[in-house]
């Protein structure tokens, strides 16, 4: 199977627990050492999906294909799919060296072999020199490196990793988030990486793929679900939304929205005249200077490189950016470094 191509197919998974419906109806595909992010809140199905693709738990319909093969009839060992959790799992009394050669010695690799990939990987990892620890002797973030290294030896065709980092300190998931990234690109390996952080989802996928109650909500590049939401869900939860509702019209010079007596030019959008939409901007997608809004400041957030304003223009709650901070009951006009997007409203 060549470059482009999917290596691994995920096809109309459903999954039932009791009266629970865990999994409903999710498909999608990962090319050949591209980093997919399954990204969702708590309960949303994205833990499910990835034990599915393992193997520790069997759908009650849909298929999964590794390089264009069914392994639904394939036990956890026969899948080559490597697995890094939140918890690291190594084993206490074996050395350092001994955890990331076990895979290896498991499937009979050679001696020499497996001392080569355990040197390299170690290597890769930063953690050269510490062959003879124990995994009591390492910070929690050498831990999490010894067990990529672990999941990496026997070379998976996927790698799945659920919430790798979670159990860390916000300082180190911030860093080994770069670092784990760096290293999947660099290895090229194809990885499902599910987590409920925003941030760490949009630093560390090649696509995402939002899920909500079972689903995938919407997928592509984390560009285009940020900038380029769907749907109001998708919105609010990469990060902050400003959605207000109002009326789209269509004009000589293109479609706009008024929303309580304010009209503004939106994006192109393929709505009929008059509906009633859902205006969406972020916070980011204006500034104070000239322009058609007047807020009212309420409150100043310290983001360390800028402030995070919240006031209303009217009735309608705003969040901006700025280099500055406002007080609150003070006066600023904003203007748009991008039209707003209009999203269609729930039904």
């Amino acid at each position: 199977m060549g470059e482009g191509k999917a290596k691994l197919e995920v096809e109309d998974l459903h999954k039932r627990f009791g009266e629970v419906v865990a999994v409903r109806g999710v498909s999608f595909g990962v090319r050949w050492g591209e980093i997919l992010v399954l990204l969702g809140p708590s309960g949303c199905g994205k833990t499910t999906v990835l034990r599915i693709i393992a193997g520790l738990e069997r759908p009650d319909r849909g298929d999964v294909r590794i390089g264009g093969r069914s392994v639904l009839g394939l036990p956890p060992e026969r899948r080559n799919v490597g697995l890094l959790f939140q918890s690291y799992a190594l084993f206490p009394h074996m050395t350092v060296y001994a955890n990331v050669a076990y895979g290896l010695r498991f499937r009979g690799v050679p001696r020499g072999e497996r001392k080569r990939r355990v040197r390299e990987l170690l290597e890769l990892v930063g953690l050269r020199g510490y062959e003879r620890r124990k995994p009591h002797q390492l910070s929690h973030g050498q831990k999490q490196r010894v067990a990529l290294a672990r999941a990496l030896a026997p070379e998976p065709a996927v790698l799945l990793l659920d919430e790798p980092l979670s159990a860390l300190d916000a300082a180190l998931r911030v860093e080994l988030r770069g670092e784990l990234r760096h290293i999947l690109k660099e290895r090229g390996t194809t990885s499902v990486y599910v987590t409920h952080d925003q941030e760490e989802g949009l630093s560390m996928g090649d696509r995402l793929a939002v899920m909500r109650e079972g689903r995938i909500e919407q997928e592509g590049s984390p560009e285009e679900l940020y900038f380029s939401p769907r749907t109001p869900f998708v919105a609010s939860f990469l990060g902050g939304a400003n959605l207000w509702t109002g009326i789209l019209h269509h004009g000589p010079e293109g479609p706009w929205v008024e929303s309580q007596e304010i009209r503004l030019r939106v994006e192109s959008v393929d709505l009929p005249e008059g509906e009633e939409v859902l205006l969406f901007f972020r916070p980011e997608d204006v500034e104070p200077g000239e322009g058609p809004l007047e807020v009212e400041v309420s409150e100043a957030e310290f983001r360390g490189d800028h402030w995070r304003i919240h006031g209303r223009v009217g009735a309608r709650p705003v969040a901006f950016v700025s280099r500055e901070r406002y007080i609150p009951g003070e006066r600023v006009r904003l203007g748009f470094r991008r039209l707003p997007r209009v999203l269609r409203r729930p039904s």
